[in-house]
């Protein structure tokens, strides 16, 4: 029989890509754990300061269902997270949004309603105990509003938004979809009972609603990518030597 061949590396390697792994992982299903646990709530029903509904948690769901399954991820995005050929859906209905707020309190002008629109969305109306999330009568304009700009905005028949012509035309799913965005502003806006940041760490930013980064988000941006650059450097100085 032939003798057993040599690894092409050496134990330690082999024993420190494991480690690395293990370590890894175990921070991954941290962080996991913990964006699971502080992951902004869905409220059952969304109203107007008259109590008439404006769009449920089903509807948010069904919506987020029809942002993936017709492919807009490869599109645009939510959260920043998804494509950059289009807006980011979150921070494009928190803009428009807020100015429909700003200019029905008097414009951009008028420091109270400039004062008044960031009031509106930072204070966090969801009753827990109802499962019920309040808007201010301004916001549930701006929202009716939007339901529109998005229902023309994705039937459009021809591609000058770099959208298939028609994309979605059912009015059902076109305002499902827009309860879908209106959720993930109101959570990158609201602020986190007994903070003074929203469910995202303020984000994303967005200075008609008072929305700034916070320290956490800007230090751990620099810390992860100083350790993906040092970890690159010293793996490469380590398979030098």
């Amino acid at each position: 029989m032939g003798e057993r061949r040599e690894l092409l590396v050496s134990k330690t390697w082999i024993q420190a890509v494991a480690l690395v792994l293990l370590f890894g992982f175990f921070v991954m299903g941290l962080l996991a754990y913990r964006t699971y646990d502080a992951k902004p709530p869905i409220p059952d029903r969304v109203v107007d300061p008259a109590g008439q509904t404006l769009y449920t948690s089903a509807d948010v769901s069904a919506g987020q269902q029809v942002f993936l399954h017709n492919g807009l991820m490869e599109y645009g995005s939510v959260f920043g997270h998804g494509a950059y050929l289009g807006p980011d859906y979150t921070a494009d209905y928190l803009r428009r949004a807020s100015d429909i707020v700003r200019a029905q309190y008097g414009g951009a002008g008028s420091d109270r309603a400039v004062q008044q629109t960031v009031e509106d969305f930072r204070t966090n109306r969801y009753d827990e105990r109802t499962g019920t999330l309040r808007l201010s009568a301004a916001q549930a304009e701006a929202h009716r509003r939007l339901v529109r700009h998005y229902s023309d905005f994705f039937s459009e028949p021809t591609t000058k938004y770099g959208l298939r012509p028609e994309a979605i035309t059912d009015r059902t799913q076109l305002a499902q979809m827009t309860a879908f965005f209106a959720w993930t502003a109101w959570a990158g806006a609201a602020e986190r009972p007994g903070k003074d940041y929203s469910y995202t760490n303020n984000w994303p930013p967005e200075p008609r609603v008072d929305n700034r980064p916070t320290a956490n988000v800007l230090v751990w941006s620099m810390l992860s990518l100083i350790a993906l650059l040092g970890g690159i450097g010293l793996l490469f100085a380590a398979f030098g030597r």
